[in-house]
């Protein structure tokens, strides 16, 4: 996981951000309830700041904090990410210096590339009295489950990855089981329609530590090639699918 989380600092799979689906509008009303005073928040493995970005003219503060230069850049330069209540840190989770306490953490997608026995702590004591941590994860449900099994079967294909990465709620139950957080509640937001061209599919995939142009090397071709035929007999126009996200929230222990 270390090797595939370097794919990060390239600045091309920074630029492809922008093809992912956004985090539907519910996620941040949720966030914004979650939120307590001093209504700062840190946005753990931010990336492009898909979260802060959205976040941060409901708070006081967001803390946008990302191992990668590279996308920080690309998250300053993207709608909001001039906004001056979002303060963009480089470093890791593990170890930056950080300003709490904070009303709200959040990780959008990021967690599981940190190691949850050094950052949970660190959380828990960023953390303001009666302030929560926020896991929050989409996913894309598509109306057409044979297209969906089409794609998985060319991404299981070329992913260096030897087995399906867990669902994210099996990944917070797992830190629940080894006694790392308290889980107080979780909940899936309803499924917001998108919609999305077979090109804006691959831009977006190779935005991911598995599927990106450098980890694919060589083989680049072969996956378009391959992906474009999987996807080809579900329409000409753009792909539709839904976005549904998990969000989980508690307490670090």
């Amino acid at each position: 996981m270390i090797e595939l989380g370097r794919v990060f600092a390239d600045t091309e799979v920074a630029a492809l951000y922008r093809y992912r689906a956004p985090y539907p509008r519910e996620v941040f009303e949720m966030l914004e309830q979650l939120v307590v005073e001093p209504r700062s928040v840190l946005d753990a493995g931010a990336g492009t700041g898909a979260l802060a970005r959205e976040l941060a003219p409901l708070v006081a503060r967001v803390d946008a904090l990302d191992p990668s230069a590279a996308m920080i850049a690309a998250g300053r330069a993207l709608p909001g990410g001039d906004d001056p209540r979002i303060i963009w840190i480089q470093g890791r989770a593990e170890d930056a210096p950080l300003s709490p306490p904070y009303g709200l953490i959040m990780a959008g997608a990021s967690l599981h590339w940190m190691d949850p026995t050094v950052v949970l702590p660190r959380f828990r004591d960023a953390l303001a009295p009666d302030a929560r941590l926020v896991i929050v994860h989409s996913d894309f449900v598509a109306p057409n489950a044979v297209a969906t099994g089409a794609a998985l079967d060319v991404i299981r294909r070329y992913s260096p990855l030897k087995e399906d990465p867990p669902e994210y709620p099996d990944r917070v139950r797992a830190l629940v089981d080894r006694g790392l957080f308290v889980l107080e509640g979780e909940q899936r937001t309803t499924p917001v329609p998108f919609e999305q061209s077979i090109d804006d599919v691959l831009n977006s995939l190779h935005s991911t530590s598995t599927l990106s142009r450098v980890t694919l090397g060589n083989r680049l071709a072969s996956f378009d090639n391959d992906m474009r035929a999987a996807l080809a007999p579900f329409g000409k126009g753009p792909l539709r699918s839904d976005i549904v996200a998990y969000i989980a929230w508690g307490r670090p222990s």
